[in-house]
């Protein structure tokens, strides 16, 4: 494209919107020009907070994605609706292109692709159709910590003693801000669907060769189990009917609050590969934890969000009101406590935005794109048949492209069982 700029326009107004827009500080040649959401009062809160920190001077609330198609100012899309919202999303930004509403470069979008196979596959066969570049914004693959440790054991571990072998990748938290994450019918699944297609893709990213595609590793198996300890507990069932208006009723239709699988790959000299992922909403900690581990033949890394260089401490007689000024998903507001300085730059955002923003301006696909969302979602898929089958996947199985996990159909209970 020929502009210096890339004007960009936010479909969804929450948590994950405002994110991203903090970290575009940090990123230059882009400006907020709108945000669309199912609520206007969000759109509206996002887009003063565009204008507030100075990313986006004219940033305003539009009524449809439509009309931010329209607007010649917008010229890319970024995504980041609840996953139920996928398809009717893709499809009207197709609709609005392909009937000369308006044009756009690119359009990035949210994990996960699709809350199964057949809806990622629909995603980015709607994308294609149009000419649109596409960009997956998986933010842990741009993470600091993770990329300058993979450049590491690459150039120095690697190039010495062999190829890494087995990645340890984990996500663990106390639980979604809103209430339709917890909906298995709404969001596709518990915290397997949520939450490990971080993991495996972090864990994919490391296991692949720098310079090589991520196709150069071929998944062989899948094995995974998938449990609710937590939330399906009287207590707790209370808890997430009270904050969803007695819609959520974990004691009848539960998600998955911990699952974890191990997958194997072959690289191109048929060399075994292993990565393991640990995923919960039950950890209970000062918030949210991402850790990765990365072994090989003599080396190893490791990863760990709440070892970071500032932390704080507050004795019994400092009180309160909760928040979440010290880390994502903080559970305490007293003793010992990590503190992230910069979130938006320690999880990824930061880089993952730079470069969808470079690749578009300068017309080129990004590196993580949708095809690696598609490829997160089978994976995910065959985790959740081989939970349910109680048995290892041997990949590749063509039924995963039309499975739906018990869990998104509202059919899981593994109290009922």
């Amino acid at each position: 494209m020929s502009k210096r700029r890339l004007g960009i326009g936010f479909i969804g107004g929450g948590f994950i919107t405002r994110f991203h827009i903090q970290s575009l500080i940090a990123v230059r040649d882009v400006d907020v020009v709108g945000v669309m959401s199912r609520t206007k009062a969000s759109a509206e809160k996002s887009a003063a907070l565009a204008r507030t920190i100075g990313v986006g001077a004219d940033a305003r609330a539009y009524d449809t994605i439509t009309d931010m198609i329209a607007d010649p100012d917008i010229d890319a899309l970024w995504v980041c609706s609840p996953n139920f919202t996928r398809i009717e999303v893709f499809e009207e930004i197709a609709n609005a292109i392909s009937t000369g509403k308006g044009e756009l470069v690119g359009v990035t979008c949210e994990k996960p692709l699709g809350r199964n196979v057949i809806e990622a596959k629909k995603v980015l066969e709607l994308t294609q159709s149009v000419g649109l570049l596409d960009g997956y914004l998986e933010n842990q693959v741009f993470s600091p910590s993770i990329t300058r440790g993979k450049e590491i054991i690459w150039s120095r571990g690697a190039a010495t003693t062999g190829r890494p072998y087995l990645a340890r990748a984990a996500e663990e938290h106390s639980g979604p801000h809103m209430p339709w994450f917890w909906e298995g019918e709404l969001q596709g699944g518990g915290v397997l669907n949520d939450m490990m297609c971080h993991s495996v893709e972090e864990a994919r990213f490391m296991l692949t060769e720098p310079g090589k595609p991520r196709e150069s590793l071929t998944p062989i198996s899948v094995s995974a189990h998938t449990d609710c300890l937590k939330w399906q507990r009287p207590e707790y069932t209370k808890i997430l009917s009270d904050n969803s208006g007695g819609k959520t009723d974990y004691s009848k239709c539960p998600s998955e609050d911990f699952a974890r699988s191990l997958i194997e790959y072959l690289d191109e000299d048929g060399n075994k590969l292993i990565v393991e992922t640990t995923t919960s909403w039950c950890f209970v900690g000062e918030g949210l934890r991402l850790s990765m581990e990365l072994f090989g033949p003599e080396y190893s890394m490791f990863v760990n969000t709440l070892d970071p260089d500032l932390k704080v401490f507050f004795s019994r007689k400092v009180t309160g009101s909760e928040g979440e000024d010290l880390v994502e998903k903080q559970n305490a507001e007293s003793g010992g406590m990590p503190v992230i300085s910069n979130e938006a730059d320690v999880y990824g955002y930061t880089a993952e935005n730079r470069h969808m923003v470079e690749s578009f301006l300068t017309g080129k696909r990004p590196q993580e794109n949708f095809n690696d969302g598609l490829e997160v979602t089978r994976l995910l898929m065959a985790a959740y048949m081989s939970a349910e089958e109680g048995k290892t996947i041997k990949l590749p199985n063509p039924d995963i492209d039309s499975f739906i996990p018990a869990v998104a159909r509202g059919e899981w209970n593994p109290k009922g069982k």
